[in-house]
């Protein structure tokens, strides 16, 4: 790298971050449900999209009960980016413009190869936590068990000791996650960020705020689990919701860029 380009490329750490109030993610809570309700249509055609994937991994669990756990890791690396058409259309709305579906769908277009880069990371944390789940599936059973295609006969209490352990290092992956993610792909939407700058800011945000990001990634998992229930149907509006509202924590977070007034 050249002195020039050297000095031409922003620091990794540069960009600053706001301090929240523990408060805060009951108020992006709030504002996404706002934006749910001002674009309903676009936020239920991804809503429908989360329902799609989670009869999907049903699906497969009949099929397949060990891969279903690894695959679960999926979820939550596919909803970040299909929530990237939920963060376009908050972005229009913040501008005073109408959300359309074909541009929220299409968002990705002029961050392609940024998204690429952190999307080969994310499969590659998916790819470690689907052997670990595989790893943790195969010690705890002594062959295939047989679970009559039903997601709860897995939970059964004679499977504590395979439930703490998949708890326990599918939190680790969940949280490792989590911490690079939370505000890294609005961030790239919304700048002209690189992978590694939106990712390291997003853990930055995770490591100096903990109690607050604690308490939204807690809110997301309750809020997701609960609208699992009954067949996945809470995701069609939880979903949406949930994806306007990181749009919102990603701008109270995070600090515009100089000379770039946040609206």
């Amino acid at each position: 790298m050249t002195d020039e380009s050297a000095a031409a490329a922003p620091p990794l750490f540069s960009t600053q971050l706001n301090r929240l109030e523990l408060g805060a993610p009951l108020r992006w809570l709030a504002l996404g449900w706002r934006d749910f309700t001002r674009c309903p249509l676009i936020g239920l055609f991804y809503g429908a999209c989360f329902v799609g994937m989670g009869w999907a991994l049903v699906t497969v669990f009949q099929q397949a009960p060990a891969y279903v756990l690894a695959l679960s890791a999926g979820f939550l690396l596919v909803g970040p980016f299909l929530a990237l058409g939920l963060y376009q259309a908050s972005h229009r709305l913040e501008q005073g413009q109408k959300p359309q579906l074909m541009d929220s769908a299409m968002a990705w277009r002029n961050r392609l190869s940024t998204m690429g880069v952190f999307g080969v990371v994310l499969l590659v944390l998916e790819m470690l936590w689907a052997r670990a789940s595989l790893v943790v599936f195969a010690l705890s059973f002594d062959g295939m068990p047989d679970f009559k295609g039903s997601l709860l006969a897995l939970f059964d209490p004679k499977n504590t000791d395979f439930i703490i352990a998949w708890v326990i290092v599918g939190g680790i992956f969940a949280g490792l996650i989590f911490a690079v993610s939370v505000v890294s792909i609005p961030m790239m939407l919304d700048r002209s960020s690189d992978a590694i700058t939106a990712g390291l800011t997003s853990m930055r945000l995770v490591l100096t705020q903990s109690g607050v990001m604690i308490l939204w990634g807690a809110l997301l998992t309750t809020l997701v689990v609960l609208a699992m229930l009954p067949w996945f149907l809470g995701l069609l509006v939880v979903g949406p919701v949930l994806g306007h509202a990181t749009w919102h924590a990603y701008r109270q977070a995070v600090v515009p860029e100089p000379g770039k007034a946040q609206a």
